[in-house]
């Protein structure tokens, strides 16, 4: 009976979702771009013979991995081969700039709506930059592969072709991610990548059904290992929702007859602030060189010293290499802290004046700089936490997939688990917090 109850209640909120006035229209809008992005990623390059590249793919996880994210257009070696890596490549290029340069950091935080245009319209710049370079690179590697070249297709034109043509499919995929930001449901970014993510998941099933058909060993671990996803996922929700509550005395102000505050309130920190960002950041930033190394092994260089330096680099940041999942690690780390000192709830100083400014401050606590040092040792140990705990989530499944020798669901390991539940989490949370912003405006109109 009980249940019935539940699951009334959870069509009546799906209907109350759908019906919100402008989230029909958002939620259509976002879909249909998801679909115009997945149409795109099945358009191969002209005078490209995908079978040879889709062969090389099989064979390399790298390949393989980045495949996935782009939702097997890498593979097709389609339009949208390089998805949405250059636009994420170059938000993480601006952010940190603004972080260097004075004016960037104005902007950002003081120029309000007009600093964050400025500082998407130099995004968007970079983006073209970096998709040119990477097309260029990427052309490279299919002109000297072998058989990559349709027969009777000159070889100039199609570097040519190959490199307008993912350039361009790079910058449309930037424009379909912003306005999904901008006019749809969640971040366009995150969704897109999300997208390529589940459109991979069929195969990698029925790859890894073949795989254990026959094998009773390898059907136990496929138990293991799906326990361990299950229990990976329970934890990156916990993640993801966990917070620390600081609590808050507001002193009382009596105002004509009327007395304001005296409330114990909270602020809560988010124990992981960046959500999906510091994975998707630190994948992008690790897999740029691993890309090019691991394409430029298949050009057979004739000098001797340069096969040598490339064979070694490819060993560091090659995907079966400890080095990898270390310098990994430590990226998700580092890129926790950083993604947590630009965001303006997280700020130690402008929170204190804050408090102090309306009177409310931390019990037991000065207000004033002793706030300030207070909040940031306290935003210092959560993230730490959150941050190692990120770190360790996003290994593990890893860990398990080369324990139980189930090489199938190596692309969606850890790192594709966590943006799956961090990126349907934000989706869900923005829908609530639509529906809420219009119970509140039919509340006022009342």
């Amino acid at each position: 009976m009980q249940q019935n109850i539940d699951s009334d209640k959870v069509v009546q909120n799906l209907m109350a979702s759908w019906q919100a006035s402008g989230l029909k229209q958002k939620l259509i809008f976002t879909f249909a771009i998801i679909a115009m992005f997945r149409f795109g990623a099945q358009l191969p390059i002209f005078g490209i013979n995908n079978q040879v590249f889709q062969n090389l793919a099989n064979g390399n996880n790298l390949i393989g991995f980045l495949d996935m994210f782009s939702g097997g257009a890498l593979g097709k070696v389609s339009i949208f081969a390089l998805g949405i890596g250059p636009y994420i490549t170059s938000s993480i290029i601006m952010q940190l700039l603004a972080v260097i340069i004075p004016s960037l950091e104005k902007a950002q935080k003081e120029d309000g709506e007009a600093g964050r245009r400025k500082i998407q319209q130099i995004t968007r710049i970079f983006t073209v930059f970096l998709a040119f370079f990477q097309s260029i690179i990427f052309a490279l590697a299919l002109y000297k592969l072998p058989g990559a070249i349709s027969h009777g297709v000159n070889p100039l034109m199609f570097f040519i072709g190959c490199t307008v043509s993912l350039s361009a499919g790079a910058i449309i995929v930037m424009w379909l991610a912003e306005l999904i930001t901008e006019k749809g449901v969640g971040n366009g970014g995150s969704l897109l990548i999300f997208a390529g993510i589940i459109a991979g998941i069929p195969l990698y099933c029925k790859n890894t059904a073949i795989l254990v058909s026959h094998d009773r060993a390898l059907q136990f671990g496929l138990v293991v290992l799906t326990a361990i996803f299950l229990a990976s996922i329970i934890f990156i929700i916990i993640l993801h929702e966990a917070a620390r509550k600081v609590p808050i005395v507001s002193a009382r102000r009596q105002v004509g007859n009327k007395v304001y505050g005296g409330q114990n309130t909270n602020i809560p920190f988010k124990l992981n602030p960046g959500g999906v960002m510091p994975i998707i950041f630190a994948v992008a930033i690790l897999l740029f060189p691993a890309t090019v190394l691991g394409i430029v092994e298949h050009m057979h260089f004739k000098n001797v010293i340069i096969a040598s330096i490339f064979e070694k680099l490819n060993m560091v940041f090659g995907v079966n290499s400890i080095s990898y999942y270390v310098i990994y690690f430590v990226l998700i780390v580092t890129l926790t802290f950083f993604y947590a000192s630009i965001i303006p709830s997280m700020q130690p100083k402008e929170i204190a004046n804050n408090l102090k400014k309306y009177g409310s401050a931390i019990p037991g606590v000065k207000p004033g700089k002793p706030t300030a040092d207070k909040l940031n040792e306290i935003l210092t140990r959560i993230t730490l936490i959150g941050a190692l705990a990120l770190g360790i989530i996003a290994l593990i499944p890893t860990v398990a997939t080369k324990i139980t020798n189930i090489t199938t669901f190596q692309g969606i390991g850890a790192t594709s688990l966590i943006i799956l539940v961090g990126v349907a989490l934000d989706f869900i949370n923005q829908i609530k917090t639509h529906m809420l912003a219009k119970n509140y405006e039919s509340f006022l109109k009342q």
